[in-house]
């Protein structure tokens, strides 16, 4: 198979990468997608970026059908880009059909299409939604390695996967990598759609990302003719949209402890000042910019920090303890023999 279906997904949350750039969104690349954009009549509709590679964009949509999230992947529109998703499509299917029971530890491929649109015809792929790869995983542990017993139970799904493909369909994965394996949910409930609580992005008539003062026109614009019911349906849709803002929460960032605090100790000795201005540093190591005045109050803020550091590593730290370790293989490189 060409191509991860969650792209970089490794570094995406507290560990983001770089985008795709803007440069192959033309004719024969990438197709661009909006929040809140519909695909296959109204099938799926596009909530967030999951991630991206050289050949395509991959998005969580939720399928208005089944009422479940689902990963959909966009690929370019180029001949050879075409080609090799088809020929991806043929490998998918055979893994989807021999795994009936879902039980073979493999990402399975939930629905296939084309959509048309200004950069040309792209093949999308529809996929289970899964979690974090086994990368994020270790990023939450500090790269210093997790329990024993939790690596036999990620290997023993990997190994059912890499089974399954090589007994059963004679397929040799040939790019497994931490990036490649997926849990079956978020390490951190709250950034899991399927746990966060958070509302579902819906499209208005003019396939936009519907929000409250959208749903509020609705019912000013047409208070004569709607229902007392179709009235209350759009007011409940306005609150949710609402309520989906204002749930966004600061995200941690990874930051190493010591060089952490090693910069915030040079930015007051070089006399910066953390929100951009500038502060005189006095020959008793105090500083005259009204906020911390003396040597002890430099100490307390950068122990306030440490605090903080060290709060957020028991966070994941509990956060990866009680994480689901069932995990799929994805992205198969396929080599068939």
């Amino acid at each position: 198979m060409a191509e991860a279906r969650n792209g970089d997904r490794s570094d995406e949350s507290d560990y983001k990468s770089e985008d795709e750039g803007t440069e192959d969104y033309r004719r024969g690349g990438y197709h661009a997608v909006r929040v809140g954009d519909t695909f296959k009549n109204g099938c799926y509709v596009v909530q967030s970026k999951l991630g991206w590679g050289h050949f395509s964009t991959v998005w969580l949509a939720w399928d208005t059908q089944k009422s479940r999230y689902v990963a959909l992947k966009i690929q370019k529109s180029a001949q050879h880009y075409t080609e090799a998703a088809l020929d991806e499509i043929k490998i998918l299917k055979q893994i989807a059909e021999g795994d009936i029971e879902d039980k073979k530890c493999v990402v399975k491929l939930l629905d296939h299409f084309k959509h048309s649109g200004p950069n040309g015809l792209h093949v999308c792929m529809v996929f289970e939604y899964l979690g974090d790869n086994l990368l994020t995983l270790i990023k939450y542990a500090d790269y210093r390695g997790i329990h024993l017993h939790m690596v036999k139970e990620i290997c023993f799904h990997i190994l059912v996967g890499l089974d399954y493909l090589h007994s059963k369909l004679s397929i040799i994965h040939t790019d497994l990598k931490p990036e490649n394996v997926l849990l079956s949910s978020m390490i951190d409930p709250s950034k899991d759609p399927r746990k966060s609580g958070n509302p579902l992005i819906l499209p208005n008539n003019k396939n936009k990302t519907s929000t409250s003062s959208d749903a509020l026109k609705d019912v000013k614009s047409y208070g004569g003719d709607l229902t007392k019911n179709q009235k209350k349906k759009i007011r409940k849709k306005a609150k949710k949209a609402a309520q989906g803002r204002s749930a966004e929460e600061p995200v941690e960032e990874d930051i190493n402890e010591e060089d952490s605090t090693r910069a915030s100790i040079g930015d007051f000795d070089n006399g910066v000042k953390q929100n951009g201005g500038t502060a005189k540093v006095c020959k008793d190591g105090s500083v005259n910019d009204g906020g911390i005045t003396n040597a002890d109050d430099l100490k307390d803020a950068s122990q306030g920090k440490k605090d903080q550091r060290r709060r957020s590593h028991e966070t994941r730290k509990r956060l990866l303890a009680a994480a689901d370790l069932k995990c799929k293989l994805e992205n198969v490189q396929v080599h068939i023999f």
